[in-house]
This record gives C-alpha cells, structure tokens and sequence, in this order.
C-alpha cells in the first residue's frame, strides 16, 4: 500500500462512529493508520535503503499488538474510558496498516517471534520503476476503492454533491 493509509485511518475513525473532524478518536486513527511509515525517515536517511522498511520493529504487527493491548488493559484499569477508546483506534489503525501493506507487501506478522512473511500477492517488476509496475498492477485498484470510499463517506458527511 503506499498512498491509502490515511484515507483507509479516516474509513476506521468513521465506522467507530465519531463523525467530528476534530474528534480525538478520528485524530488518533488517522495518526494510527500512517504512524508505521515513518520508519521511512530511518531507511532513507540512516540505513540508506540496504534492510526492507519491513523488516523494521515499526512494522512488526506483535510489537503494535503488545503495546496496544498492555496500553489498552493499563486505561481500563485506571477507568479511563475515552483515553482507552483513542488507544483502540490507534493501535487498530496501526495493525490495519499491517494488513493493507500485508496484501502486495512483505509483512512479518510473527517477528521477532519468526521470520516467516505474509505478502497476499506479488506484484511482478514489468517495468523500469517498482512504482509504475505496482501503479500498472491490479492490487492498485484496492487502494483507489479505499481512496474513494473516504472521499465519498467525507463528501457524505459535509453534504457535498458528488455528481448531478
């Protein structure tokens, strides 16, 4: 997946029914859903490209997992009801990151656990740039959906017409 993490954190924050812009849970989806490629920063400017962005503990789906359950019990624990739901929906947007990336991208769902990856399908190089083959590709089409159905759900929700 490389462009629908945010439109796919926005669709998460909707269905959990908080339909205000400015909604903590809609906030905290939407950082959810893009937070695991900042590892981007790392793999371009420090390793330089040499280890898949992946391969990265910001991308192994049982770290994300762990911290959100630990964080999640800690909130219910101390009766914090609307912290605990902004923690769910992060650490949901969070994994369904890993699971939009997991269907055209390596995704090691057991790490550090094992090192067995999960990638629905593989988009094959057919052209110069990896960018353009999976562009050209039919998983791409999933992202479009993903793109459409939150603007369609957005333009919904301002009462903007879509077409006359």
């Amino acid at each position: 997946m490389l462009t629908a993490h945010l439109p796919s954190g926005y669709l998460l924050g909707r269905l959990a029914g908080h339909n205000r812009s400015n909604s903590p849970v809609l906030i905290a989806a939407l950082i959810g859903a893009v937070l695991p490629d900042l590892d981007m920063l790392y793999f371009h400017f420090v390793d330089f490209g040499r280890t898949h962005h992946h391969m990265y503990i910001s991308h192994w789906p049982l770290a994300w997992l762990a911290l959100g359950l630990l964080t999640i019990a800690i909130l219910q624990l101390v009766r914090a009801a609307m912290l605990r739901n902004i923690a769910m929906a992060f650490f949901g947007a969070a994994l369904l990151h890993m699971c939009l990336d997991s269907v055209a991208a390596p995704i090691y769902w057991l790490m550090p656990l094992a090192q067995g990856r999960v990638e629905l399908v593989s988009v094959p190089a057919h052209y110069s740039h990896w960018i353009i083959s999976y562009a050209l590709h039919w998983t791409f089409a999933l992202e479009l959906t993903i793109w459409l159905a939150a603007i369609l759900l957005y333009a919904r929700r301002k009462k903007i017409p879509i077409a006359s």
